[in-house]
């Protein structure tokens, strides 16, 4: 369905998730053995509920009126092209979205801006990553323009050393040579590593790389109920995995 699962593109993939897990899980994550945390932004960071209004119903109505066409028809014609671009950047563009609509995709966001929001506990585990003396990355496949509106609106950016985006080295963070190319520019060790995400292709990539902590997020959208993982370790929010060593 349009908009289901969205994220910072125009994101909609078939994920596998399980609950049953402790209330607090920061046993997964071995922190003696843990230099680096990169983070995902939208699901795991921020709540992927402002991503799923804005595709779900955001785009569709501007481009029903764009058009003088009915909602559902919009909805309709636009659904070919959310499912026709699953894993490339181009799926994350708002450039690429702007011009297939005819819409200003990054204007309509900032429009919208007053929905973003900050997943519980997400900036308490931030600060104590930081507290720790840890590397803090944040890398993401979402386009320039949503990531620094995001960062603006929510007042994180400080909290992060690096924020990197999939856009600068070409390929997204789904594709297997993402990877590599990060290390290149940003050296860090993998195998002290911890990496969460929400999504699936992106954690495989993560984990056939070689990370040491590979971690899924349950639930990312507060829109939508949590999902079952069986592929990955998972925690409901990024708090779980407090307290950190």
């Amino acid at each position: 369905m349009l908009g289901q699962g969205l994220k910072g593109g125009a994101e909609s993939e078939g994920r596998d998730y399980h609950s049953g897990m402790k209330p607090f899980a920061a046993e997964l994550v071995d922190w003696t053995r843990t230099d680096h945390v990169l983070l995902d932004m939208d699901g795991t960071v921020l709540d992927l509920a402002f991503d799923t209004h804005f595709w779900r119903d955001v785009v569709p109505l501007h481009y029903a009126q764009a058009q003088g066409i009915a909602l559902e028809e919009a909805r309709l014609r636009l659904e070919p092209y959310f499912t026709g671009l699953q894993g490339r950047l181009e799926w994350y563009c708002l450039d690429h979205w702007s011009r297939l609509t005819g819409l200003n995709l990054a204007q309509l966001k900032a429009a919208a801006r007053e929905r973003i929001a900050v997943l519980p506990g997400s900036e308490a585990f931030l600060d104590a990553v930081r507290a720790s003396g840890r590397s803090l990355w944040l890398v993401t496949n979402a386009h320039r323009d949503s990531w620094q509106l995001k960062m603006a609106q929510t007042g994180l950016a400080g909290h992060f050393d690096r924020i990197l985006c999939a856009h600068d080295f070409g390929m997204p963070k789904e594709d297997p040579r993402f990877w590599p190319a990060l290390r290149a520019q940003h050296g860090f060790e993998p195998q002290r590593a911890l990496f969460a995400d929400d999504s699936l292709p992106v954690l495989r990539a993560a984990r056939d790389y070689g990370f040491g902590a590979v971690v899924a997020i349950r639930h990312p959208d507060s829109s939508q109920p949590k999902r079952v993982i069986e592929e990955f370790s998972a925690v409901d929010r990024l708090e779980q995995l407090l307290p950190i060593a």
